[in-house]
């Protein structure tokens, strides 16, 4: 019981929040990158919108980085999503 309570939270971590991912990621492929969020509750997403709600930026970022800046949308690089997902 005390597991399957653990695996919940960890599954709801990130519910309800969506993400774009840029440029190169050292730590992760993006696949991976992609099942961490997925496996937390989150959502990955292709585009940027005012609904987005984190971009992450790895090296050598598109025009993603530009979009959500201007949109105002929260961007974190590596080492703060790793942070995020609780992996530090």
């Amino acid at each position: 019981m005390a597991e399957e309570k653990r695996a919940a939270v960890k599954g709801t971590r990130l519910a309800g929040k969506t993400f774009v991912l840029t440029g190169v990621l050292e730590r992760w492929s993006r696949d991976q990158a992609k099942a961490l969020i997925e496996s937390l509750g989150g959502k990955v997403i292709g585009s940027v919108s005012k609904k987005t709600g984190y971009v992450v930026v790895g090296a050598e970022p598109g025009s993603k980085l530009a979009k959500a800046k201007a949109l105002g949308v929260e961007t974190l690089d590596e080492k703060q999503f790793a942070r995020l997902l609780g992996q530090e």
